[in-house]
């Protein structure tokens, strides 16, 4: 999933995120700041509420607030587990691997809201009706989701669906699915055209959260910014220029914080909260600070419940033995640190002629990147530089690959620029980079321009607001653009997924890159399970890939990040987008 280069992800800030409407939607209000209040922080705008494109990880965790996936991870053990979420529990399996059986839970009631007119604004029952509704959504090329790629040639029929509706004027969602039913009020069946190990990582995306349909018809085009689930809290207020509010559903169903966990989390008091019903908090401010040092002084002051660590304030906050400094320590202050599923890298766009034609050009810029430098003047040394795509921790990771561009060497980019035909850049135009607008945004993108310069490549800097960031790279505007990708799922193929060409921008290879033969052994990995073999074949793209060069590889990073000692049931979690609803405030220590 998509997130800024500056920082990594909401692990540390359990928030973030959001488009501007100059809007402020006041659904419900509670008349005092509860004392079960957690203040979070956003460090960017989000593009919006829908959950078809949540397609970077800002927008999916808000999103994940008000709606549910048929599954979710257990939010405490590891190695990371998928568990049922609106799903009664694991689907009944074919045994030939192709058929799935869902059964969901009863009772299960969208948010009170007018769009429901026939109950008088009360909340009706989600069912397998409203599951089928949403998939097809997804699929609707009207919508033009970017999470089109998790069903994409994967549920029988469904492909024939969407080519038809391209023909009609209207989509017709009555029409038919072979491989995706309600077969009665509670049981949802999806019939694949292949086995696949992967696909039940997708129904725990925030892309596959469940809507109601009277919803998106009430709200039309303003869908985006109303949210409608039935998850544990409901939108109270929302400006996306200054804030979010989340208040407790009263109509949530029972779900028990989970009572048991990995080892340590019972010494850590991750479950003395075990067996009491979701969510724990009653209300969620999610303030949108965009700077990071207005953020550090409200974590500081004790106005912010958990943040990361600015690179600037890194030095004071951490001791050299890479512990928490002994000032914070006093004040209570707990540091956690965390190994990131994530990559860093610049990524080149492989549909422009001048980047994307010339192989050499592009090495040449990646061995003219030093990342050791960068790492540390922008991480504070908290990652490791990457060699490829794939980060440590995930099955085909080769601790001893070494990728030859990666290296830095400014005589051997030289050559290569050489040998690309623009001799110490000569007759090379200014190459346009595209860069978020904030601080560090601005930092970055200098010291790119300085690392480039160095062999004679002129960079024009062009910044934009976070959705505009992103809608410029969609549309393939841009030359080149430095970004992360966090994992979607605990598996090498969602890295490897973002240089297959049928992913292609809107998709998530917005690199557009494309290769015959990676194709044809992405397809091929696709059909075997966690194995030797697979293994083997994704050490194989990942040679091509480092071969044809569409990214220059940055760094896996480390994360530190900061609670205050009244946050309770802070874990890490890679892929828990609703974690929100495992928090609580310790009030008699917040007192």
């Amino acid at each position: 999933m998509e997130v800024l280069l500056k920082r990594r992800h909401t692990l540390f800030f359990c928030v973030f995120f959001f488009l501007s409407l100059n809007l402020s939607a006041c659904k419900f209000k509670l008349k005092t700041d509860s004392p079960q209040t957690l203040h979070l922080v956003s460090p960017e705008k989000i593009k919006g509420l829908d959950p078809i494109y949540a397609d970077e990880l800002y927008s999916g965790i808000q999103s994940n607030q008000a709606y549910e996936t048929l599954l979710q991870y257990h939010y405490l053990k590891r190695p990371y587990l998928l568990v049922p979420n609106l799903a009664e529990s694991m689907p009944d399996i074919s045994q030939d691997g192709r058929t799935y059986l869902f059964h969901l839970k009863k009772g299960v009631l969208f948010h009170d809201d007018p769009c429901f007119k026939n109950t008088g604004g009360k909340g009706r029952e989600m069912v397998a009706e409203d599951v089928v509704y949403s998939f097809k959504r997804l699929a609707d090329p009207k919508n033009a989701s970017s999470g089109w790629w998790l069903f994409d040639g994967k549920v029988l029929g469904l492909n024939e669906w969407r080519d038809s509706a391209l023909k009609m004027l209207l989509t017709d969602y009555s029409a038919p699915i072979e491989g995706l039913k309600a077969l009665d009020r509670y049981t949802v069946q999806i019939k694949l055209k292949q086995r696949s190990g992967l696909f039940l990582y997708a129904l725990a995306m925030p892309f596959t959260g469940v809507v109601a349909h009277e919803a998106v018809k009430a709200y039309g085009q303003e869908f985006i910014n109303h949210a409608v689930g039935t998850g544990p809290f409901r939108l109270a207020e929302y400006n996306p220029n200054s804030r979010i509010v989340w208040i407790k559903n009263p109509t949530y169903r029972t779900e028990p914080y989970p009572r048991e966990g990995a080892p340590g989390d019972q010494e850590a008091g991750l479950l003395d909260d075990a067996g009491k019903p979701l969510p724990l908090a009653d209300r969620v401010v999610v303030q949108v600070i965009v700077e990071p040092q207005p953020m550090w002084l409200n974590f500081m002051s004790g106005k912010l419940d958990l943040t990361s660590i600015p690179k600037d304030n890194f030095s004071t906050a951490i001791a050299p033995s890479k512990e928490l400094s002994s000032e914070l320590q006093s004040k209570g202050i707990t540091l956690h640190k965390s190994s990131a599923l994530d990559i860093t890298r610049l990524t080149f766009n492989m549909s422009d002629p001048i980047i994307g034609n010339n192989k050499a050009l592009r090495q040449a810029m990646s061995l003219a990147y030093d990342s050791l430098t960068f790492i540390e003047l922008f991480y504070n040394g908290r990652a490791l530089p990457a060699q490829g795509p794939i980060p440590p921790g995930l099955s085909g990771y080769d601790f001893a690959f070494k990728n030859p561009y990666r290296r830095f060497s400014l005589s051997q980019a030289k050559e290569l620029l050489a040998k690309a035909g623009y001799p110490n850049g000569k007759g090379l135009p200014a190459l346009e980079y595209a860069s978020t607008a904030d601080s560090v945004g601005r930092q970055m993108s200098e010291y790119t321009q300085k690392m480039m310069s160095a062999i004679g490549i002129r960079l024009n800097v062009n910044t934009y607001s976070w959705p505009q960031f992103l809608e410029t790279i969609k549309n393939k505007k841009a030359q080149m653009w430095e970004f992360a990708w966090v994992a979607d799922y605990p598996d090498a193929e969602n890295f490897l997924q973002l240089f297959y060409s049928k992913n292609v921008s809107p998709g998530p290879n917005d690199s557009n890159y494309s290769n015959i033969e990676f194709d044809r052994l992405y397809e091929k990995a696709l059909l075997l399970s966690d194995s030797v073999e697979r293994a083997i074949l994704y050490q194989k793209m990942v040679s091509i890939i480092v071969e044809d060069c569409p990214w220059i590889f940055g760094a896996h990073r480390t994360v530190y990040g900061l609670t205050q000692p009244w946050l309770r049931n802070y874990k890490p979690n890679d892929f828990d987008h609703a974690r929100y609803k495992y928090y609580r405030v310790d009030v008699t220590l917040k007192k």
